[in-house]
C-alpha cells in the first residue's frame, strides 16, 4: 500500500513524501506540468532546451557548481522532458537531503540562461539529434508520433529541429516560462527513510518564497486522426517498422483494460503473444514490443519490430493475426487470470524501485489528482472482464484505424 503525506504551500506548490524503511538513499524531484506539447510554432524544442539550460547557471551558481554539488556527494542529478512533463530529480545519501532540495529548487526556479551557454548547448542538442537519427530504432518511434498526430504539437519531436534550436535566445526561455508556469501544477516528491515533517520544512524553506503564478495558456487538444501507411528508405541493415494508432486518454475508464491488453500483446514479458509468435515460433525478430502512451486528451499505441527486409510483410501479417484474435476470440478464464497476475506482479516490482516510485507520485498527482494504492489498482485490474478486453480490442485494433511506418534499407 502507498502511504504518503501531502501538503500544499501557500504558492500552490504541492509536496508529497513517502517514508520507506531500510534505505540510506533519498530520492526527490521537482516535476512541472509543462512539456513539448506546450510549445508554440516558433518554440519547437524549447522545453527540452530549457531542461539543458537549467544546469548552466542560476542567480547564485555557475554551471560547474551545479554539476559538482550532487556528484561530489556521491549522488546523482538528472532531468528529462516528455510531451507533457519536465522533471529535475536527484538521489543522495539521506544526510544530504537538504542540499538536494535546495539545488533542485535553484535550478528549477532561478536559472538565468547565460547567453554563452545557450550558444554552446545548441551544439550539444544538435549532436543529440544526430545521435538519435543514427539509431533507427529510436528515430522511427519518434517519427511515428508525427504519423499519428500530424501537425499537432504531440507529433513534433521533443528535441526540436536545427532551425528552431538555432534561433533561441534568453528572452525566448523567459517567455516560455511566463506562458506556461503554474505553481499549482508543480510537485516536489520525495521517497526516503526520513519523516515527512523534515521534508515539509525543507520545502517551506526552499520553495515557500517562490511567487505564486498561474499562466492562462490552454493546451491545444488533439482530435483529428487519419490513418496512413508510410514507407521510407534509410541507410540501415534491417527493416525498422512501427504499427499503431491513437488510443485512450489518461482519465479514460478504458485505459486500464487497454493497458492490460497491450501488456498481454507485447509487454516486457517473454511470454507476450507477439514474442511467442514472431520470435519464438518463426525467428523473424530479435525483439518485438508494444507500447501504450496515454496523454491528457488522447493516447498512442505503437508496435515496434526490426527484421530482415525479406520478412517485413510476413511479420506485419503475423501481428495482424494476433490483433484479430484479440478482437474476435474472448480470453478464457485461466488466460485472463494469468494476464492479470502478470501485470500486478510487474506493477508491484516497479513500486519497489524508490526512484520510479518518487516519479510516479508526482505524475499521478498532476495527471489524476490522486495517488492510487497498489491494492486499489489491483482491485481495478481484477474487475476487468473478457468483454472489457474485447470491447477495447475492437475499438483500437480495428484494421482501418491502424497506421504504419516502415524504414527499408536503401540497398
Amino acid at each position: 500500500m502507498i502511504e504518503y503525506d501531502l501538503m500544499t504551500l501557500p504558492n500552490g506548490i504541492r509536496v508529497v513524501h513517502k517514508q520507506v524503511n531500510n534505505t540510506k538513499i533519498a530520492h526527490c524531484g521537482i516535476m512541472l506540468d509543462i512539456g513539448s506539447r506546450d510549445e508554440g510554432p516558433d518554440q519547437q524544442g524549447i522545453a527540452h532546451f530549457w531542461e539543458h539550460m537549467a544546469f548552466k547557471g542560476t542567480q547564485k551558481r555557475k554551471s560547474y557548481h551545479i554539476l559538482s554539488r550532487i556528484d561530489s556527494l556521491g549522488g546523482e542529478l538528472n532531468a528529462y522532458t516528455t510531451k507533457e512533463k519536465i522533471c529535475f530529480y536527484s538521489a543522495v545519501m539521506d544526510s544530504h537531503l537538504s542540499k538536494s532540495v535546495e539545488l533542485l529548487s535553484d535550478i528549477t526556479f532561478h536559472s538565468i540562461f547565460p547567453e554563452k551557454h545557450i550558444e554552446k548547448e545548441r551544439g550539444v542538442i544538435i549532436e543529440e539529434m544526430a545521435m538519435y537519427r543514427d539509431n533507427p530504432e529510436d528515430a522511427i518511434q519518434d517519427e511515428f508520433d508525427e504519423v499519428l498526430f500530424g501537425d499537432h504539437q504531440l507529433g513534433k519531436n521533443i528535441l526540436g529541429n536545427e532551425e528552431s534550436v538555432g534561433n533561441f535566445r534568453r528572452v525566448d526561455f523567459e517567455r516560455f516560462l511566463r506562458e506556461n508556469l503554474n505553481t499549482d501544477k508543480v510537485i516536489l516528491s520525495s521517497v526516503g527513510s526520513y519523516p515527512s515533517k523534515r521534508v515539509f520544512k525543507l520545502a517551506e524553506r526552499y520553495l515557500g518564497h517562490i511567487p505564486a503564478v498561474k499562466a492562462d495558456k490552454a493546451r491545444s487538444k488533439f482530435d483529428e486522426y487519419t490513418p496512413i501507411d508510410i514507407e521510407r528508405h534509410k541507410s540501415t541493415y534491417q527493416a525498422q517498422c512501427v504499427l499503431g494508432t491513437t488510443a485512450y486518454a489518461i482519465s479514460d475508464e478504458k485505459r486500464l483494460p487497454f493497458f492490460l491488453l497491450v501488456n498481454l500483446l507485447g509487454g516486457p514479458g517473454m511470454n507476450s503473444r507477439l514474442n511467442l509468435s514472431v520470435r519464438e515460433k518463426y525467428g523473424f525478430v530479435y525483439s518485438i514490443e508494444a507500447h501504450y502512451s496515454p496523454y491528457i486528451d488522447t493516447g498512442a499505441l505503437g508496435i515496434y519490430f526490426g527484421t530482415d527486409p525479406r520478412h517485413t510483410k510476413r511479420v506485419y501479417q503475423l501481428i495482424h493475426r494476433e490483433l484479430d484474435k484479440l478482437r474476435n476470440k474472448s480470453l478464457g478464464d485461466l488466460q485472463l487470470h494469468k494476464a492479470k497476475e502478470q501485470l500486478k506482479g510487474q506493477l508491484a516490482m516497479s513500486e519497489e524501485n524508490n526512484n520510479s516510485l518518487m516519479l510516479m507520485l508526482s505524475k499521478s498527482l498532476l495527471d489524476l489528482r490522486e495517488i492510487r494504492s497498489l491494492e486499489h489498482v489491483f482491485s481495478l485490474i481484477d474487475g476487468v472482464s473478457q468483454s472489457d478486453l474485447m470491447e477495447v480490442a475492437n475499438e483500437i485494433f480495428e484494421p482501418s484505424r491502424l497506421s504504419s511506418l516502415t524504414y527499408l534499407p536503401e540497398n
